[in-house]
């Protein structure tokens, strides 16, 4: 799980934007289309994927596939869908071993997109399949001109995930309740609880776990100090001690209500991780094709909403690929999430994250 953690937070600070803005992303989404990706090449370029990534393909894979089944239990039941799609032009010869690798990913699929007989045809075409995936909460992936008329082909993740908490809030114990962001102290709806719940206090952060269906979960990490000075210091070692100290206790939990979202293009942020061969043309994609391939863009979409419910995120990243033309029961814990704060959603037992948040203004 530690890979996949340091994987998480070096990406997340290159990838976030400064610290006063709330953002949202999807490690697993971009681990997954890293890893397809990884599948894909060979040499240099695997090998740069492959220390982005932490760890091998196959152990990446275990993780996420473990993650991307989540259990059925009473009550309602949790929705999750995953796509790993590998979208070609009819013409470019795709080496079967590929296909036969690919198929070991969730939601696996190889389909043609006439990239470049009709770009605009085949941009909305996948457009319109991570909306079905998504539940229409990314409806427009890939923006215009995103499909070049060099475009070949592209590795595409898809993921929905919408959960409910193992116990609901009281909705009618919202309330009004100020939250002290980086622009000036605001009122915002705030949700409470007074029961056990999972919790930590270590290393200037506390933590606190809430159980949702199907073996998910989602972690409040809220920073003793001010979330700008706190979150560059929150490492691999730190975030896991800090989940692995998770002790059921009572707590009375306030926490905001919110939607959060986040765009971004990768190819910079991975380029400060090592990954640079896969832009240019020493890109080596020999275990998928015969052809000379480079990836142009890398694009990645996310949202998530948390409510008195649960939750409901989707994501989906994109990898654009062209030709080279070249006892006694204690007091409660009070955990009052009053100012900027983190907020991953996880699936407990493989430690993979669905989504990492932050939150400065939930307003």
């Amino acid at each position: 799980m530690n890979d996949h953690l340091d994987f998480t937070l070096a990406l997340h600070a290159r990838l976030a934007p400064p610290a006063a803005k709330t953002f949202c992303w999807s490690p697993y989404s971009v681990s997954s289309a890293l890893g397809l990706a990884a599948t894909a090449t060979g040499g240099r370029t695997r090998e740069e994927l492959v220390g982005a990534l932490r760890e091998e393909p196959a152990s990446l894979l275990e993780v996420l596939g473990r993650a991307a089944e989540l259990s059925a239990g009473s009550g309602e039941q949790p929705v999750l869908a995953v796509a790993n799609t590998l979208w070609t032009h009819a013409d470019l010869p795709i080496e079967e071993s590929y296909r036969l690798a690919l198929q070991d990913w969730p939601g696996s699929a190889v389909r043609n997109a006439p990239f470049q007989d009709d770009p605009e045809a085949a941009r909305k075409l996948i457009n319109a399949d991570v909306a079905e995936t998504t539940r229409d909460l990314i409806p427009e992936l890939l923006p215009t001109g995103a499909v070049h008329p060099q475009t070949v082909a592209a590795l595409v993740n898809a993921l929905y995930l919408k959960v409910s908490w193992r116990e609901a809030f009281e909705t009618a114990k919202t309330t009004e309740r100020p939250f002290h962001a980086p622009g000036g102290d605001r009122d915002v709806p705030t949700m409470t609880a007074a029961r056990t719940f999972g919790h930590a206090s270590a290393d200037g952060w506390q933590a606190v776990s809430i159980p949702a269906a199907g073996g998910a979960e989602a972690v409040v990490l809220l920073p003793d100090a001010d979330l700008a000075e706190a979150e560059p210091q929150l490492d691999a070692e730190r975030l896991s001690g800090l989940l692995g100290a998770l002790e059921q206790r009572k707590v009375e939990l306030f926490l905001p209500r919110f939607k959060v979202s986040g765009s971004a293009e990768l190819t910079e942020p991975l380029g400060s991780l090592g990954v640079r061969d896969l832009f240019t043309p020493a890109a080596d994609f020999t275990p998928l094709t015969d052809r000379s391939l480079r990836v142009s863009q890398v694009l990645h979409e996310s949202v998530l909403d948390v409510d008195e419910a649960g939750l409901e995120g989707a994501a989906a990243t994109a990898m654009m690929m062209r030709l080279t033309a070249i006892v006694r029961e204690p007091e409660p814990v009070r955990v009052e999430v009053d100012r900027p704060f983190l907020f991953l959603v996880r699936h407990r037992d493989s430690g993979a994250i669905y989504f990492l948040s932050r939150i400065t203004d939930p307003s």
